[in-house]
């Protein structure tokens, strides 16, 4: 299991570009929101831990995992001053191969809008087996993978300043 004996919520800030001049653009899924709350939370606070502005931060919610795609399309469209977008969701496994079919289609569509746009999405759904194993990575056990997210976010926001010509 990639997140036994690890903290997703634990950073070293001196590591991390200070996020004050960033925007960033946050889509969350309202299904699975006892999950998704807290993901969007632990990104919102890490954002805000790092230097960020609560003014530059935009969110969204979307019904699904499915809808992330067209909401941080629509989202880059809509804020083309945005450094980066977070794609929060949750997946859990059900009885039928509807889980195979929802998490491949995000997977895909968010790699989708990493290549066709200058606007980096960042992944952050839950495919987990259990609901426990979501408790255990929105804010439980393990910490918090919106809170990774965020810090990818803010680094691909830089990386995204720094290679601008």
């Amino acid at each position: 299991m990639a997140t036994a004996n690890k903290n997703l919520s634990h950073y070293d800030k001196a590591t991390i570009p200070n996020a004050k001049d960033f925007r960033f653009g946050i889509v969350v899924s309202e299904w699975n929101n006892n999950i998704t709350e807290g993901l969007f939370q632990g990104a919102f606070d890490t954002i805000l831990d790092c230097g960020g502005v609560k003014e530059n931060i935009v969110r969204w919610n979307v019904p699904g995992s499915f809808e992330l795609i067209y909401g941080c399309k629509k989202m880059q469209q809509s804020y083309d001053m945005l450094d980066a977008v977070i794609a929060i969701g949750s997946v859990i496994q059900g009885e039928t191969k509807h889980f195979d079919f929802v998490c491949d289609g995000v997977t895909q569509g968010i790699k989708d809008l990493n290549v066709q746009s200058d606007i980096p999405v960042i992944f952050c759904v839950l495919t987990d087996n259990t609901m426990q194993q979501s408790i255990d990575r929105s804010g439980g056990k393990h910490g918090n993978k919106g809170s990774e997210a965020a810090i990818a976010a803010i680094k691909m926001a830089q990386l995204r300043k720094d290679a601008r010509f």
